[in-house]
């Protein structure tokens, strides 16, 4: 199989190493990386040490592969959409966070649009070199939700390379607890400047439940079937699972860039029939943060 990963920071360069060990690859990112990549190659350390030697590139435009897997950031989801529609695919799989990707990719290109989840930790140690911090799993199928013979395809091509793979026909409650999940530990821990585990604490428990029973109360609003219980259960299962971890969001925080508040918590809240004020005033402060920095 012919394959872009699209956005080759820590969490693309992993999945896009482990995947051109079998298939041939193209990863598309920045420098210093990609030019370190192409150099010497791109080494994985941590949990699944390997070194490969995928295709890279910083010109996205004009590809053509049977599959493309956006793993770009929230708020670049457009941008990258309209580069990828300069070129043609097979299948286009978004492993990203937040909700609505599919939607802003789905709108710009002529190709089908899978969604997808990865729990897969990495982390960008240099130029060239990324750990992984921990195995985890795929789990992809369609948006809408329904069995889908492209993603059983795709989902095979991942496992034959030792990707961890589920192929599920329930994509939508999915996107959605996994958002529960993220609108719970990603703000909290980026504006205390914790660890996943500090949620588990009984002064940040009682706000990080709240943000989760508002999401599933909003996804239920919005047609997919996804309960207070389960909500918060998932929240207290990766919460322990990733106690030492540090969220994507704080780290974002942490180099002060910007995060993807708008695709999590600003998601729930703009969704929202009934107010959802644990998600907005999360998000309301998020942003405040973001706009005191000049990065919105």
């Amino acid at each position: 199989m012919e394959v872009v990963v699209f956005g080759a920071g820590s969490l693309g360069s992993l999945l896009g190493g482990m995947l051109a060990r079998e298939h041939r690859v193209t990863l598309v990112g920045r420098d210093p990386h990609v030019g370190a990549a192409r150099e010497d190659g791109l080494r994985i350390s941590g949990e699944l040490p390997f070194r490969t030697t995928p295709h890279v590139t910083t010109d996205g435009t004009d590809l053509a592969a049977d599959l493309a897997c956006v793993a770009v950031k929230s708020y670049d989801t457009a941008e990258a959409a309209r580069t990828l529609a300069t070129g043609e695919f097979g299948a286009v799989l978004s492993l990203q966070n937040g909700l609505g990707n599919e939607e802003r990719l789905a709108a710009e290109l002529d190709a089908p649009v899978l969604a997808g989840t990865a729990t897969y930790g990495a982390r960008l140690e240099e130029p060239g070199r990324v750990e992984c911090t921990g195995t985890g799993e795929v789990v992809l199928g369609d948006p809408d939700g329904g069995e889908s013979a492209r993603a059983e395809r795709i989902g095979e091509a991942f496992e034959a390379v030792g990707i961890e793979t589920t192929v599920a026909p329930d994509m939508p409650r999915r996107l959605w607890e996994k958002c529960a999940v993220n609108a719970a530990i990603n703000p909290l821990t980026a504006l205390a400047r914790v660890e996943n585990g500090a949620i588990l604490k009984d002064s940040a428990w009682p706000i990080a439940s709240e943000a989760a029973r508002e999401t599933a109360r909003v996804a239920r609003e919005n047609g997919v079937d996804l309960t207070d219980e389960t909500a918060v259960s998932s929240l207290r299962r990766v919460a322990r699972a990733t106690a030492p971890n540090t969220s994507s969001m704080a780290r974002d925080v942490e180099r002060g860039s910007r995060t993807e508040i708008d695709a999590i918590n600003g998601y729930v809240a703009e969704h929202a029939l009934e107010p959802a004020p644990t998600n907005a005033l999360l998000a309301g402060v998020v942003k405040t943060w973001e706009s005191s920095r000049g990065l919105r």
